[in-house]
């Protein structure tokens, strides 16, 4: 397997590529979080599907949308990283490569995320700043931050 970054729309993902997104999204989100929720929402099919693999295992992802396809500005959500690799500095390697893959594919660089609140730090490292009060995402605290 490829050790670089992919980037592909929904529509080409493979089987596998997507099985492995949703099985690190569910690890992630679901069971690592005791958060149950409906993590398919139909948004899928709109955004660019970030990912690393290594040996065959999905180790970082995130999906980006263009501006108005998920908030006013351009949108980085599901940021996951197995745990196996968190160590390892990977969520940063995949937040630069978000940020520049937006301002890549879509030609913007303001960016919305809905942080959850406890990587409120790790976001701002990335040059995002708190935009609005805490609020209740699936009973986690989250904020919403932006970039420029």
């Amino acid at each position: 397997m490829p050790k670089e970054w992919t980037i592909k729309r929904f529509a080409v993902l493979s089987v596998e590529e997507l099985y492995q997104i949703l099985k690190l999204r569910s690890e992630v989100f679901v069971v690592e979080q005791n958060c149950v929720y409906l993590d398919i929402d139909d948004k899928d099919q709109k955004a660019l599907h970030l990912f690393k693999q290594i040996d065959g295992k999905m180790v970082a992802y995130a999906r980006l949308f263009k501006s108005n396809d998920y908030f006013e500005n351009a949108a980085i959500g599901r940021v996951a990283t197995h745990p196996d690799f968190r160590a390892k500095k990977m969520g940063h390697a995949l937040m630069s490569q978000a940020i520049q893959a937006i301002e890549n594919h879509f030609g913007e660089k303001k960016i919305t995320i809905s942080a959850q609140l406890y990587l409120k730090k790790f976001y701002e490292t990335h040059g995002f700043v708190q935009t609005s009060e805490m609020y209740l995402e699936d009973d986690i605290p989250h904020i919403e931050m932006k970039k420029n």
